[in-house]
């Protein structure tokens, strides 16, 4: 089983207004609203790919019920800890200038931690967790790490999908798999990466301090792949991007997919980078259409064995 954790969700409000005036009455041209968080995105891209998981974190209010509901439609399995206050909402504002207003999110009480981490009890040897997104204000920043010691006493792997500080404490951890993008990579680093070869350099850094996997997207320039003893490279496949939120969650979920089903890794790679295309060329995530569609475009360059 794989089992995404999303600390802080949201019902992300996606809003269209031609021509925005800070200070006057706007009109929306269009509307939309999704649950948002980076571990349910992808639990909702396993499921458009025929993995099933069950989403993990704290929930509340109206617009928690909102999340739970969207979900339960879409026959994802859920075991979400009601907490007191309501979950966020995120404003993206789509004009001249993309913004976006993101909400803070409840309170979490110790109780309710105490709650979440009784999920992790009933996990078993080989389950996947995936840690997605920030740690709200409120939790302890030392959960992930928190998560990783229990997930590796019960041999399950951790695949993390976060950026910042966060990134820096897990990867002591040696996680199976993180997915930072070329400017949270360098960060690291304190560096600027613009190219390949730099962002090879750097991801076998990560390989060589115990991460199994890493993958960097690198936006027009593709992705990489570093293992334990092979690079791979992937190329973007031709179309218009439309949506950037949640296509590296898509690249994860598309992974794992793959990985879940005994693919070769190489396999679940180009799967992984198909269905990031797939969700920044549509105005909502991947379908598994989408995905089967770009397959054939994404070509894998492997850089060779690592002696």
């Amino acid at each position: 089983m794989i089992y995404t954790v999303t600390l802080n969700p949201s019902v992300d409000y996606i809003t269209e207004v031609a021509n925005f005036e800070l200070g006057a009455l706007n009109r929306t041209a269009s509307d939309s609203k999704f649950p948002g968080g980076k571990g349910i995105n992808v639990s909702r891209v396993l499921k458009r790919l025929g993995v099933e998981s069950s989403a993990l974190g704290f929930i509340g209010g109206f617009t928690g019920d909102y999340v739970k509901d969207f979900l339960k439609k879409e026959n994802i399995d859920t075991s979400f800890i009601t907490v007191k206050g309501d979950t966020r909402i995120n404003i993206k504002l789509k004009t001249n200038v993309e913004t976006e207003i993101n909400g803070l999110g409840p309170s979490i009480a110790d109780s309710e931690v105490e709650e979440f981490f009784k999920a992790f009890q009933k996990m078993e040897k080989q389950d996947i967790v995936v840690l997605a997104g920030s740690i709200p204000g409120t939790l302890s920043s030392t959960i992930y790490n928190e998560i990783i010691s229990i997930c590796r006493d019960k041999e399950i792997k951790v695949v993390a999908d976060v950026s910042g500080d966060a990134l820096k404490e897990i990867i002591s951890e040696k996680p199976f798999l993180i997915k930072p993008n070329h400017h949270e990579l360098g960060e690291l680093f304190e560096t600027e990466i613009s190219s390949i070869h730099e962002a090879l350099y750097y991801g076998r850094q990560l390989v060589n301090q115990g991460v199994e996997n890493v993958i960097v997207s690198l936006a027009e320039k593709g992705a990489l792949l570093i293992t334990g003893n092979s690079s791979y490279i992937a190329n973007v496949p031709k179309g218009k991007v439309l949506n950037s939120v949640g296509a590296g969650d898509s690249v994860v979920g598309g992974f794992l997919s793959a990985i879940s089903k005994n693919h070769p890794i190489e396999d679940a790679f180009r799967i992984g980078v198909a269905s990031g295309s797939a969700t920044a060329f549509s105005l909502e995530l991947c379908t598994k259409e989408k995905v089967e569609e770009l397959l054939p475009q994404i070509k894998i360059e492997k850089e060779g064995e690592v002696k």
